[in-house]
């Protein structure tokens, strides 16, 4: 090997020596998601309910029937769907960076020479051209971990709006319920309230109440049926809502009684750092901080000299007769290095926004995290408080109706009690029946959210 050789060879191997040091890929922090991170609970079972496929998560088939049309309609879905597209082509171009460009050109150039040239004359050329840039430094390689992190958050992205869509679409659900079960009831102790009305005027034809309590007990009445029309608006509102979700115009929904909704799995949580893997808005956040984090690997590879290698081949003459001579080929090729001597400090000022923004995205991602448990601890605690709400709600209904009982047959048989302690017996009692409806609703939807904090709806 000849000395020069040599050189070039010590020269080339301490540029890749070199270039390990220049980028590293995007290594995860240890311990980044504590086992504390959900509130008052600590378990090492990694069995979480974030693993069932909504399918089995939500029982009720008219349900199952409006999330599968909203995944196959919604449009910020098939907008995440698109943005998948577009990242997907931008980590092809990364991918073909590392390959030489290619291009054939062809081009006659007519010169007009002064008369001691003879005149003039035609010069005829076809040839090929090809440019590689030498990922020396790791800089080709940084900017396709970047491109390709950007395409995984694109992914993550898209499942994170289908979890989102789940749980609104089940959320809307049991509220459109909750809607109607109002309603029932409403219209049920507005009937009531009418009898109440026909009661009193037969007690005032006896002498045992006053016109007072027939006129308080009409508007006893009437206080109930106002609230109807509100009722009816929420779930005009509600449906239009849903069909949104679903892709769709405004229309009705089909949907099965509140009452037969149940919880029909055991919410487990599973541990924190399973989030990373499961809760899609956490794994966009990282993607977003790899993608930074190759950037600024990128930003620092500007520092060092790039190596071009640029060769060019083909045909040339001045007459097209003798064009494909073999004495009119022509071929050359070039090999450099380029380094930055000065730029009015743009390499400096490219890689301080790099890890100024590599900075922000560490910090999103953490808050991220942050946010994933408190929702979860915040779930866990809405489903318990509901839970116990619904234990304690039965028995003040039990004794709700027996007051009402107990006061109406006072009223009719005693003069101990008057009109007043019935309509306040009676709309403590109604007041009761709706907040009992609430309860279940903030139960099911505890429940849901508990599911998408998880990262539940994405898996099938």
């Amino acid at each position: 090997m000849k000395h020069s050789d040599k050189i070039v060879l010590v020269v080339v191997l301490a540029m890749i020596m070199a270039s390990c040091k220049v980028t590293q890929p995007y290594r995860r922090a240890a311990g980044v998601a504590g086992n504390d991170l959900y509130r008052d609970v600590n378990t090492t079972d990694t069995a979480t309910i974030a693993d069932i496929p909504w399918q089995q998560m939500f029982r009720d088939t008219l349900l199952q029937q409006l999330i599968s049309e909203g995944i196959s309609n919604n449009n910020d879905l098939k907008i995440a769907v698109t943005r998948i597209r577009a990242a997907e082509a931008n980590y092809q171009q990364s991918k073909a960076a590392f390959f030489p460009s290619l291009s054939a050109n062809a081009g006659i150039t007519a010169q007009k020479l002064p008369a001691y040239q003879l005149g003039s004359s035609n010069i005829y050329q076809l040839y090929m051209s090809s440019s590689w840039e030498v990922g020396v430094w790791g800089k080709l390689k940084s900017a396709k971990r970047a491109a390709l992190a950007a395409l995984l958050q694109s992914d993550a992205y898209r499942r994170a709006v289908q979890t989102q869509l789940i749980a609104n679409i089940a959320t809307s659900y049991y509220a459109l319920q909750a809607y109607d079960a109002q309603l029932q009831t409403t219209i049920a102790t507005v009937e009531n309230r009418k009898q109440d009305v026909e009661t009193m005027k037969i007690l005032k034809e006896s002498d045992v109440v006053t016109g007072a309590a027939v006129v308080q007990s009409q508007a006893n009445q009437y206080s109930v049926a106002i609230t109807i029309p509100d009722i009816k608006q929420n779930i005009r509102e509600t449906e239009n809502t849903i069909c949104i979700l679903l892709g769709k115009s405004p229309g009705s929904i089909v949907r099965d009684s509140l009452k037969n909704e149940l919880v029909t799995v055991d919410l487990k949580t599973g541990i924190p750092v399973q989030l990373l893997a499961n809760r899609p808005d956490v794994q966009e956040a990282e993607y977003q901080l790899r993608n930074a984090t190759e950037l600024t690997n990128v930003a620092r590879t500007y520092f060092y000299p790039s190596l071009n290698l640029t060769a060019e081949g083909g045909l040339g003459s001045n007459t097209l007769s003798h064009f494909f001579d073999a004495s009119n080929i022509l071929g050359n090729v070039i090999g450099g290095l380029t380094q930055p001597v000065f730029n009015n400090g743009l390499n400096k000022q490219r890689l301080k926004v790099a890890q100024a923004q590599q900075e922000e995205y560490l910090y999103t991602f953490r808050q991220t995290l942050l946010t994933a448990g408190q929702e979860v601890s915040n779930a866990l605690f809405d489903y318990q408080t509901a839970s116990d709400k619904i234990a304690l709600r039965g028995e003040q209904i039990l004794y709700l109706q027996k007051s009402v009982e107990f006061t109406k047959a006072l009223l009719r048989y005693t003069a101990t009690t008057n009109y007043t302690d019935v309509l306040t017996s009676e709309q403590s009692l109604l007041a009761a029946q709706l907040n009992s409806i609430g309860d279940k609703l903030q139960q099911l939807q505890a429940v849901v959210t508990l599911y998408r904090s998880l990262g539940g709806g994405w898996k099938n």
